[in-house]
């Protein structure tokens, strides 16, 4: 399976955005060049908008780390090529 963009939350509150394989599990998920975002902005309008816009220049986007699991999962959502694009220039203000 081709890797896919995806948001992904957890019971704690996390929304990360990364790769997937495909190699979900019942309560698990592994993400290849994963980022958090510790902050959206209200322009964002939700975590759905992180995955449909991407995040803004307003937002708090971390660093990339090569593979992430997650555990507890609560939502996994494909990102438009448009949000993709946005993540991968990691905003944040310095």
């Amino acid at each position: 399976m081709a890797k896919q963009a995806v948001l992904v939350t957890t019971v704690h509150r996390g929304v990360f955005f990364g790769y997937a394989n495909g190699d979900m599990q019942k309560d698990s998920i592994t993400l290849k060049d994963a980022r958090n975002c510790v902050y959206w902005s209200a322009d964002v309008k939700g975590f759905l908008g992180l995955a449909a816009n991407g995040p803004t220049s307003s937002c708090k986007i971390g660093p990339k780390v090569p593979s992430l699991k997650l555990l507890g999962i609560t939502a996994v959502v494909k990102v438009t090529p448009e949000a993709t694009g946005k993540w991968e220039k990691s905003p944040w203000s310095l």
